[in-house]
C-alpha cells in the first residue's frame, strides 16, 4: 500500500477528501499567503488565525457535542492575559522603569500607587510556568463551570446564557482591577520574549508560521478525537443524549471533558494573539467577542474543522475590508453577511463545498463500491439495550401466555369431573 493510499484510508485524516482539504489549507497558509501579501497583511492574517483556535474548539464543542458556549472569549482572554503577564514583566525590568516611583513593576501598577509586585504575578517571571498556566488555568476554570452545570443537567440555551454572563462578569472584573490587570487599556508595550524582539519583521514571520503549525496541531488532535470511540459517543450524545445515558455512560463527564478541551484550544489562541499583536485587553474577553467567535464557526460550518478556519479568515477579512473602505457602513455590511449565510447557507462554507462535491462526485472512488454509513458505537449499544429490553418483554409475555394456557387446560380437565359428580348426586 502506497503512502497516498494509507493517507486516504486513515480515519484521522478523513479519507481522500480530508487529505485534499488539509493539503489545500496548508498550501494557502504556508505558501500562498506568505508569498502573496506584505508583512503588515501577513501579521494581520496571523491575528485572524489565532481566532481560528477558538473556532476549531467550537466545532468540537458545538458542532459535534451539541453544546453552544457563548463565553469562549473567557478562555481566549485568560490565555492571552497569562502570556501578556510574562511579556509585561520582562518589559518592566528595573532599568527600563527607572523613571517610575517604584522601578521593576509594570507601569500601570505604578500609576495606581502599587509599591510591590502582587504575589500572583511572581510565577509569571518564568516562561515554562506561563505556558503551563496558559493550558491549565482556562481548563480548570472550564472544569469548574462545566462541573457545576453539567452535573445538574443544565444545558441548551440556559448553559449558553450562563457562559455569556460569566464572560460579562470577567470583563467587568478585569476593567475594575486596573492596578492588577491594566484596566480598560489592558497590557500594552509588550516588546520582547526572553530577549527576542517580537516587533521585528523576521519575528512576525516566525510567529506566523508557528501560529499556523499550532493550528494544524489543534486540527489533527480534533480529528483524532473525532475518529475515536469518544468522538462517536460525542455525536450520539448530541443526537440522542438520553439513549447514551440509558446505555450506562456518564454524559456529564463527556461534556466536561470536551468543554475543557475547547477552553484549552481557545487559550492557546489567546496566547498566540498576544505574541502576534503585542497587547491584550478586556475587549477580547466580553460578550461581543464571544458571539463573534461563534459566528466564525457558523460561517465556516459548525461540523467542519477546516471550514471553521476558512470561516474565521473570511469574516475577519470582511471586517478589515469593510471597515477600511466603508467606515460608516461596515457594521451593516457585516450584519448583512451574517444574515445571508444563515438564510441561504445554513451549513456554512463547508455545506456549500459538500453540496457540489456530492453533486459532481469529485471524491467518489468509482473502482470501489460506496460503503454504507457506519453506525456509531453508542447507537449500536443503545440499540442493543433497547433490543434486550424488548426481548425480555417478549419472553415474559410468552411465559404469561403459556401459563394461562395451562390454567385453561386444568380448568377443562376439572370440568368433566364436576359434571359427573353432579349427575351421581342427582341419581342418588
Amino acid at each position: 500500500m502506497t503512502l497516498w493510499e494509507k493517507m486516504k484510508a486513515s480515519p484521522v485524516l478523513g479519507g481522500k477528501e480530508g487529505v485534499i482539504g488539509l493539503a489545500v489549507l496548508a498550501a494557502i497558509i504556508f505558501v500562498v499567503l506568505p508569498l502573496g501579501v506584505d508583512i503588515f497583511r501577513l501579521n494581520l492574517i496571523g491575528k485572524y488565525l489565532t481566532y481560528a483556535f477558538v473556532a476549531v474548539g467550537l466545532v468540537m464543542l458545538w458542532g459535534h457535542g451539541g453544546i453552544l458556549s457563548l463565553g469562549q472569549g473567557i478562555f481566549f482572554g485568560l490565555g492571552g492575559y497569562a502570556m501578556a503577564m510574562f511579556l509585561k514583566l520582562e518589559a518592566s525590568d528595573p532599568l527600563s522603569t527607572k523613571i517610575q516611583s517604584t522601578p521593576g513593576i509594570p507601569d500601570f501598577m505604578d500609576w495606581n500607587q502599587l509599591t510591590a509586585l502582587p504575589w500572583f504575578w511572581e510565577p509569571f517571571k518564568s516562561l515554562p510556568f506561563t505556558i503551563f498556566a496558559v493550558l491549565t488555568i482556562p481548563a480548570l476554570f472550564a472544569y469548574i463551570i462545566g462541573y457545576a452545570m453539567f452535573k445538574r443537567r443544565v444545558g441548551g440555551v440556559y448553559f449558553s446564557i450562563i457562559t455569556q454572563a460569566v464572560a460579562l462578569i470577567l470583563s467587568i472584573l478585569i476593567v475594575g482591577q486596573q492596578g492588577y490587570t491594566g484596566g480598560v487599556n489592558g497590557m500594552t508595550d509588550l516588546r520582547t520574549m526572553l530577549g527576542w524582539d517580537i516587533r521585528t519583521d523576521s519575528a512576525k514571520y516566525i510567529l506566523y508560521f508557528a501560529n499556523g503549525l499550532l493550528l494544524f496541531g489543534a486540527i489533527f488532535l480534533s480529528k483524532y478525537i473525532m475518529s475515536s470511540k469518544f468522538g462517536m459517543l460525542l455525536l450520539a450524545m448530541r443526537d440522542k443524549e438520553e439513549r447514551v445515558r440509558f446505555s450506562g455512560y456518564d454524559v456529564s463527564n463527556f461534556k466536561i471533558f470536551i468543554f475543557c478541551l475547547a477552553a484549552m484550544m481557545s487559550a492557546v489562541g489567546g496566547a498566540m494573539f498576544t505574541l502576534q499583536v503585542g497587547f491584550m485587553s478586556p475587549s477580547f474577553v466580553g460578550i461581543v467577542p464571544s458571539i463573534e467567535m461563534v459566528i466564525f464557526c457558523a460561517v465556516g460550518g459548525r461540523a467542519s474543522l477546516i471550514g471553521a478556519v476558512y470561516g474565521t479568515l473570511l469574516v475577519n477579512y470582511g471586517k478589515t475590508v469593510f471597515s477600511e473602505n466603508y467606515p460608516e457602513m461596515w457594521l451593516y455590511l457585516m450584519g448583512g453577511l451574517f444574515i445571508a449565510v444563515v438564510m441561504f447557507f445554513p451549513s456554512g462554507l463547508a455545506g456549500i463545498w459538500d453540496k457540489y462535491a456530492t453533486k459532481y462526485g469529485w471524491f467518489k472512488d468509482k473502482a470501489q463500491p460506496v460503503k454504507k454509513p457506519e453506525v456509531s458505537t453508542s447507537e449500536v449499544e443503545a440499540q442493543a439495550v433497547l433490543t434486550d429490553t424488548a426481548t425480555e418483554t417478549s419472553l415474559a409475555t410468552e411465559s404469561t401466555s403459556v401459563a394461562s394456557k395451562k390454567v385453561t387446560r386444568k380448568k377443562a380437565d376439572v370440568s368433566p369431573a364436576i359434571e359427573s359428580n353432579k349427575l351421581r348426586g342427582a341419581e342418588a
